[in-house]
């Protein structure tokens, strides 16, 4: 009896001993199951960055959202470089079923076919160098030709990388060289600087100016017929504006003062025609007022008034065009991340010349800008504009012009990336007016093919058609080749 007692007391020890390294081994892969469905850490990498609404305000991005920003766009979007969207990966909670023979997937790394840029000090600078061939149809009515050209492009972006406050300089400018045919060469040049200072209590100060450079169409209503070269139009751009949030209710006010010359008319008998009397100030101030309903949705109402005065006081046909403008407009800004955010506003402007005999210019007024991202690697863009065209024809004040943009780029491979782009301006004038209402409809579509990260070949093609309603269509095929080359 006392043998066999023995040994079920030394079975029943083992038994516990087994039970009681079983629940410790449970207890200790307890935590790595729980920490095996949080997120994967992004690469640093891919470090989240903030996101920008169409007005350069940088709006908050959620926690699970790693949003990646193009250094080269930051603070805006443009029409030719839009933002791309995030790696969906990196914000998945269960990852994705590793490779059948459990080969280590490839990190992703949103820079590694980007140019590294220039580091200047506390500065980025990115530049590119184009270079394309092109050649160019145009049919005026029954009268057709045709000219090929060289078209030199520069563009760069240079961003500060401040702890605090940021400024932000771009500018890109285009000279043409005709090498056969005939046709009026096109140069044209931009640059626009802001510095934002963060200051106290969810209030910013933006500084900006700006310049721009180019040659007037000749297809303008405002243009010399049978110029050899038409006017140089240079324009300069200051303003300011004060940005606060309180609580919910979000208002800014800001100020915006242009200048804008014209360059002398070069006509077919080699004299020179001059058109400063179309030289003008303008000043503008705006006040808005914005309610946060969500982070999302910020329903707004805008108010404006400014003052046109032209250097002459009266045109060479006795004309007083200097003009005062009022606007107010309501709308919505719209941000829904990197994935559908902008806004759009809708009011009414009107024009007040001081020569009684042009009357007053008024109509509707919608403007807005919105960027859609249905999926990783396609961008759209929507654009809406409202102006104002003065007049230089006798008794006319001008025209308000519409014009609605769409761009659609779309990346077919890591290195091949396609653009469609649509655009279309309706010019209209009073009723009474004895300019022509216009309508310019464009389309255009592109391929951008990186060689590698420093040079790309590009190729486009394009369409415009302008109709009007008294006088001749005008058509216009344009196609190129180039290269590009970017650091």
């Amino acid at each position: 009896m006392v043998p066999g007692s023995s040994r079920s007391i030394k079975g029943g020890a083992r038994r516990s001993m087994s039970l009681a390294l079983l629940l410790a081994g449970t207890a200790m892969l307890a935590p790595a199951s729980l920490n095996a469905q949080t997120a994967t850490t992004a690469p640093a990498s891919t470090a989240p960055t903030t996101a920008y609404s169409t007005g350069g305000t940088p709006s908050a991005v959620p926690a699970t959202t790693a949003a990646i920003t193009d250094p080269q766009t930051t603070g805006a979007v443009s029409a030719d470089d839009l933002t791309p969207a995030s790696n969906e990966d990196y914000l998945r909670l269960n990852q994705r079923e590793p490779t059948i023979d459990g080969l280590r997937l490839r990190t992703y790394n949103p820079e590694y076919d980007r140019a590294p840029g220039i580091r200047i000090g506390t500065f980025t600078l990115r530049p590119s160098v184009s270079e394309t061939i092109n050649h160019e149809w145009r049919k005026d009515g029954d009268t057709k030709t045709n000219r090929g050209y060289l078209e030199t492009g520069i563009r760069g972006t240079l961003t500060s990388d401040w702890s605090r406050h940021q400024l932000t300089v771009t500018g890109d400018g285009v000279l043409q060289n005709n090498i056969s045919g005939e046709g009026e060469e096109e140069p044209r040049a931009n640059v626009d600087a802001e510095l934002r200072l963060d200051l106290w209590d969810e209030t910013v100060a933006r500084l900006r100016a700006g310049y721009s450079f180019e040659r007037e169409d000749a297809d303008d209503p405002n243009a010399i017929s049978n110029a050899k070269e038409q006017s140089a139009v240079n324009t300069y751009r200051l303003g300011t504006a004060i940005e606060r949030d309180f609580g919910l209710i979000r208002g800014s006010v800001g100020i915006d003062f242009d200048r804008r010359t014209y360059g002398d008319v070069e006509l077919e008998n080699g004299t020179n025609l001059s058109v400063k009397y179309r030289n003008r100030n303008t000043g503008t101030l705006t006040a808005r007022v914005g309610y946060e309903l969500s982070p999302a949705l910020i329903p707004f109402i805008e108010a404006s008034v400014g003052k046109s005065l032209y250097d002459l006081r009266e045109d060479p046909l006795g004309f007083e065009r200097s003009y005062q403008t009022y606007a107010t407009r309501g709308g919505i800004e719209l941000d829904l991340g990197e994935k559908l955010y902008g806004e759009l506003g809708l009011g009414y402007e009107t024009y007040n010349f001081e020569d009684g005999r042009l009357g007053d210019l008024s109509g509707l007024s919608v403007d807005g800008r919105l960027n859609w991202s249905p999926q990783r690697g396609t961008d759209v863009l929507f654009a809406l504009s409202t102006d104002l065209n003065p007049s230089t024809t006798p008794g006319d004040a001008g025209s308000i012009d519409y014009n609605l943009t769409n761009i659609i780029t779309h990346q077919m491979r890591s290195d091949l990336v396609a653009r469609l782009t649509n655009s279309l301006t309706l010019r209209n004038y009073p009723s009474n007016a004895r300019s022509s209402d216009e309508t310019t409809w464009r389309t255009g579509a592109g391929l951008t093919y990186d060689i590698n990260r420093y040079l790309a070949l590009t190729g486009d093609v394009s369409y415009e058609r302008t109709t009007r309603d008294r006088g001749d269509t005008t058509d216009i095929t344009r196609v190129g080749v180039g290269l590009t080359l970017r650091r």
